[in-house]
């Protein structure tokens, strides 16, 4: 059953994908080329889709999770909870403070003069559920699919959440530290010399600093913030790339288009762009999908030891926390180890098929 899913998955898939090629124009014989080669690994194009479905799932999570109706219509009036808050008595109740619409009263009067749409999941990652028919952690049911954690907040909330800020903070430190790390690297494997000697001894001494012994530090001064983790695990993690993009430069630097476009007086700023860079890039694009899982990992494994995002924060390393505190409610760690390695699984896949499609050997292979 499986494989006949699997295989009406790829084609429609296939047929998508061909309709996107056509939509797009690829002229490009080689970027065409790599395509196809990204196509042929069949794990890693549908491992690629799955994880753009579950991202395209999980950004817009405000819509899909939350305590909050999406849109109310009260009395002839539009109102959208999710974007501005809104008082009780403007929909006919008594407080003015913010309306709680998972209050009977408050649906009660709405739903006399209105309506609204809620979203599929009717709790936000923090919302606590207060009728609950056992004590928190309770068990999966028709209302928590997933059921609650030690706090009583949805766990399938806390999921779709969870895994946003994981990939947005996987994304944006792989992102920012491959431009740091590029950067780097080409300046290192262009110039050589004093500039590549200095970068290297700075490397060396720089990655020997004890990154978890400075988070503790951090942990115990401040409370840490997505910023603050982001802007601290940069400070090291750009120097993954630079190895591999120094060796690519060190390699081209030398060869005769080089030569040629320096004689003609081209700069090197502008040779490094323009020729040296794109052909550097090809080892660095088949890098970067292992270090977004890296960096996902890193974030959940600070996050399980409690030094990571703020307490309370949607997180899959606190709800693998929470399953090891909580023995008695195994469906709080089988929830979070799926998920990761689900996540993960679907990383590695897309890492390799992108690497088959910028292997060099596969690339002009008659095939």
């Amino acid at each position: 059953m499986l494989c006949i899913w699997l295989s009406t998955l790829e084609l429609i898939l296939k047929d998508s994908l061909n309709n996107l090629t056509i939509n797009m124009k690829i002229t490009n014989p080689i970027a065409l080329r790599r395509l196809q080669n990204f196509r042929k690994n069949r794990r890693g194009y549908i491992s690629f889709w799955i994880f753009l479905f579950l991202l395209g799932l999980t950004l817009p999570a405000e819509f899909i999770a939350n305590d909050k109706p999406i849109v109310v219509s009260f009395q002839g009036k539009i109102f959208f909870p999710i974007f501005k808050e809104y008082k009780e008595t403007e929909f006919g109740g008594v407080f003015k403070t913010e309306a709680d619409y998972t209050d009977p009263f408050v649906i009660k009067k709405i739903e006399s003069q209105g309506w609204m749409i809620n979203p599929m999941v009717p709790f936000d990652h923090q919302t606590v559920s207060w009728n609950l028919t056992m004590p928190a952690p309770s068990a999966p049911d028709s209302i928590h699919i997933l059921g609650t954690d030690d706090q009583a907040r949805d766990v399938l909330a806390r999921v779709i959440y969870g895994f946003r800020i994981s990939v947005i903070f996987g994304f944006t430190l792989t992102i920012v530290s491959a431009v740091i790390g590029i950067f780097a690297g080409a300046l290192q494997g262009y110039f050589g010399g004093w500039v590549d000697l200095i970068g290297q001894r700075f490397i060396e001494i720089w990655s020997g600093m004890p990154t978890l012994y400075l988070l503790i530090i951090l942990a115990s001064i401040i409370e840490p913030n997505f910023w603050w983790l982001l802007g601290l695990l940069l400070l090291f993690s750009w120097m993954g790339f630079v190895g591999v993009v120094r060796a690519e430069f060190l390699r081209a630097r030398n060869f005769d288009y080089v030569r040629a476009a320096r004689a003609l007086g081209l700069g090197d700023f502008k040779i490094m762009l323009r020729h040296v860079l794109p052909n550097a890039l090809v080892a660095t694009m088949a890098f970067m999908p292992f270090t977004l899982a890296g960096s996902v990992t890193v974030l959940t494994s600070l996050d399980f030891l409690g030094i990571g995002l703020p307490a309370g924060s949607a997180s899959l390393g606190e709800l693998l926390a929470q399953g090891k505190a909580n023995f008695q409610a195994p469906w709080l760690a089988l929830t979070g180890f799926f998920v990761i390695a689900i996540m993960l699984s679907l990383l590695i896949f897309i890492g390799e098929a992108v690497r088959d499609a910028f292997d060099p050997r596969k690339l002009f292979s008659t095939e």
